[in-house]
């Protein structure tokens, strides 16, 4: 006790209590969440402290970033300056914005764990990025001057029992240069703790929850905020691309497409051998309705009971997979049919306009385009990449106030996104134009909140089962009033969700988190059927095309699933950093670090068994993943 009152009467002994404070809050922290993780982690005797002194190793790397201003403030200032009793006026400033961030990061990780079960991670640099929406959110879904007081209380509370050893070091004088000599030595420990650590580190275990809980919310985040786009050739395993693009046509090939000489392409005329359908198309992504909320799949609490009442007259798809975690992510694969990149959506990325969509493929065969959202197309830079790719964008601004019924944080409720929809349905049809629209809800967001008298759920309960209700709900009434249009015979509504409400579980990829509905409901056009083909998300544009006969030049990675052999049939899954391929029982993961890992799978509940990898499925993955990434870095991927 006597060498640690030693430690915080040296002159860097504010940086000391800097690493309690980060040590002890993230030590608290990391206990609430295993607590509330505790039926999922299947801890044995060797990962429990593993969990702690790996932890512990990233709270001291996560200190040594927030001990950067103290430690310079502590060399720089002079000795007559320092012991002054007004410098402890500034060291109190510095030390209260300190623990007012950990103390609200703190909170905040607690929050974020019970939304998505993981650390901070890309989805929280997104929603740093996005202040309006996100912080119209939390002023909506919860009573913040409570909370804010709560957390000036705790830092104003630890300040105080810590106020003794803060000012402690200012009755010791230590010349300049031995001030340097223990800065330099912090500056080089800092400077190991940035370019030699990394966040793979954590992972001690197959048990992902174990994995997340020993790592530092802080560092993730930081980690997310600086790697969101990763170069494939760079951190990936990789073969031949001419390897690649055999693998490629290969897989792609189907009895009406011919491909062009090019052998880094995989770009194809589809030549259908019947007539063109001119249907229209509208598709509905819905916001997180993972496959789990329906009663078709076993949910017992009547969610959704409009749409389970259509699968009877839809070809509805029973193995319908997601790609990645993130409505961008979903978007890319309705609109691109391209499997996931590593890093950030293309719909977020620099150089994405003119992309080779499904859009600019129906506008070019003279179609009406639109893509409808419900809040401000900004969020997600959704509004710039639909508009340079083929689609005109309507949102939240181009619905009149008096047609608004409800909003949040995320944009107007579901209902009133459709009732603009269903109006330019009917402008094309005026004009005698077949359309495209695309429309992406948003009531599925916290706060959960609707229009009231829709539902048997109250909007004020603010619950995830209200919102998808609700949702179901508009759906229903959208095709109730289309059914009274004279274009409602000649359209195939696509309803299908982006990506479910959790992504996390004991794996890194855990498959039954990706399964999502997807409905083409078109009771005049298409037979109903269960069809029970694997579904990637990328493969619903060219089967939706592939039913509409339509001949055109694709460049699509995705495949129609009626003209492709049933042994093709592959998913893929992804967060913004580990690219899962998925046939048959196998996934393969492609990870940073050139890291490849082959797991047996259980689709019901996500569980993986890791196994030998298989050659051949290997260079699969590699083939799609890297393709992908070839493409759309060297422009093959744009609309010509």
């Amino acid at each position: 006790m006597k060498n640690l009152r030693s430690v915080f009467k040296h002159r860097f002994g504010p940086v000391a209590i800097v690493f309690l404070l980060v040590t002890g809050i993230s030590f608290l922290t990391r206990v609430v969440l295993m607590i509330k993780s505790w039926p999922n982690l299947e801890l044995s005797v060797t990962k429990f402290p593993g969990i702690f002194l790996v932890g512990f190793f990233y709270d001291c790397v996560v200190a040594c970033f927030f001990s950067i201003p103290v430690a310079l403030y502590c060399w720089l200032m002079k000795d007559s300056w320092y012991q002054k009793k007004w410098n402890r006026v500034p060291l109190f400033i510095l030390f209260f914005f300190i623990v007012f961030i950990l103390v609200v990061n703190a909170g905040a990780e607690i929050v974020f764990w019970d939304e998505f079960n993981v650390r901070f991670n890309f989805i929280a640099v997104d929603y740093l990025i996005y202040t309006t929406e996100v912080i119209g959110n939390i002023m909506e879904s919860y009573n913040i001057p409570l909370i804010m007081t709560a957390v000036v209380v705790a830092v104003a509370g630890l300040l105080f029992l810590l106020r003794k050893k803060l000012y402690a070091s200012q009755s010791v004088s230590m010349r300049f240069l031995k001030r340097s000599i223990f800065f330099l030595g912090f500056a080089i420990l800092t400077s190991m703790a940035y370019f030699l650590v990394n966040n793979r580190f954590k992972e001690i275990s197959g048990n992902n929850y174990v994995n997340e809980l020993s790592g530092n919310g802080i560092y993730e985040f930081g980690s997310a905020f600086w790697n969101n786009q990763i170069e494939y050739t760079k951190f990936y395993t990789v073969n031949d691309n001419k390897k690649n693009f055999a693998i490629l046509r290969e897989m792609l090939a189907q009895p009406n497409a011919t491909f062009t000489s090019n052998p880094l392409s995989i770009e194809r005329t589809i030549r259908p051998d019947s007539p063109e359908h001119r249907w229209n198309v509208v598709m509905i992504s819905v916001e997180s309705l993972s496959g789990s909320y329906l009663k078709h799949f076993g949910n017992p609490e009547n969610f959704t009971p409009y749409l389970d009442s259509l699968i009877p007259h839809s070809l509805f798809f029973e193995n319908f997979y997601a790609s990645g975690t993130r409505t961008v992510r979903g978007l890319e694969a309705l609109s691109l049919a391209i499997p996931p990149t590593p890093g950030q959506s293309i719909v977020r990325r620099p150089n994405n306009e003119n992309m080779f969509t499904m859009g600019n493929v129906l506008k070019g065969k003279g179609y009406d385009v639109h893509y409808v959202y419900g809040g401000n197309s900004f969020f997600d830079n959704m509004g710039y990449f639909f508009s340079h790719s083929g689609y005109d964008v309507i949102d939240q601004r181009d619905i009149p106030k008096e047609r608004i019924h409800h909003t949040t944080a995320w944009g107007v409720a579901d209902e009133d996104a459709f009732s603009i929809l269903l109006d330019e349905c009917d402008k094309s049809f005026n004009n005698q134009q077949p359309f495209f629209n695309h429309l992406m809800t948003v009531s599925n967001h916290r706060p959960y909140t609707f229009p009231d008298g829709r539902i048997d759920i109250p909007s004020a309960s603010q619950s995830i089962a209200g919102a998808v209700k609700y949702t179901d709900y508009a759906i229903n009434k959208f095709l109730m009033d289309a059914k009274s249009k004279p274009w409602f015979n000649n359209t195939l509504f696509v309803i299908v969700s982006d990506h479910c409400s959790r992504s996390a579980g004991k794996t890194d990829l855990p498959v039954n988190r990706y399964h999502i509905p997807c409905f083409i409901y078109a009771p005049a056009l298409v037979k109903p059927v269960l069809e029970e083909k694997f579904t990637s998300q990328i493969d619903l544009v060219p089967t939706i095309l592939g039913l509409m006969n339509l001949r055109y030049q694709s460049k699509f990675l995705g495949y129609d699933i009626y003209k492709t052999p049933a042994a093709n049939q592959r998913l893929f899954i992804s967060t913004y950093q580990d690219m899962g391929y998925v046939k048959n029982d196998t996934l393969v993961i492609l990870s940073p670090q050139k890291k490849i890992s082959s797991f047996k799978i259980d689709f019901a509940t996500g569980a993986a068994t890791k196994v030998i990898g298989n050659q051949r499925l290997t260079d699969e993955a590699i083939a799609w993943y890297q393709g992908a990434s070839y493409l759309f870095d060297n422009n093959g991927y744009k609309n010509k």
